[in-house]
């Protein structure tokens, strides 16, 4: 059963943000004639790999709320320039809206397990899938959807 990790995105405002940034490393990379790589750096290496590669994701919680996902493809712990122990996370670099779910700030990543990730849009009854995102954030707060 897979297990997933959950992680605040820190500088991004909507998940037009995240899926720029994606677009902008990968440009980038192409530019440089390098190989297609998304990948996220964190401190702290998860001990239970196995169970996040086993089709586990990412799941981002952007202002407050948990909004989206990305596939994990593999775990690399490393040691920067510096000899600070780092991993990467390699995440696919498409983006899965979820249904979206409240959660409070912490610090690293968390593990999430399946049973408590919030469903892929379009598969969840809240409705509202074609809408922009912060028109969907402005109508959920008015209790709309």
């Amino acid at each position: 059963m897979p297990l997933h990790l959950l992680k605040l995105c820190v500088g991004a405002d909507s998940i037009e943000d995240i899926e720029a940034w994606i677009a902008e490393t990968l440009a980038d990379q192409a530019g440089r004639g390098l190989a297609p790589h998304h990948a996220h750096v964190t401190r702290m290496v998860p001990t239970r790999v196995e169970e996040l590669l086993d089709g586990g994701s990412l799941y981002w919680v952007v202002k407050g709320e948990v909004s989206c996902r990305q596939r994990l493809l593999a775990v690399t712990p490393f040691v920067d320039a510096d000899g600070i122990r780092r991993c990467e996370l390699v995440l696919e670099p498409s983006v899965q809206r979820v249904e979206p779910r409240p959660s409070r700030p912490f610090q690293g990543w968390r593990y999430l397990a399946p049973k408590d990730a919030p469903p892929d849009l379009g598969t969840a009854s809240g409705g509202g899938e074609a809408l922009p995102e912060s028109l969907r954030r402005e109508l959920r707060a008015l209790g709309l959807i």
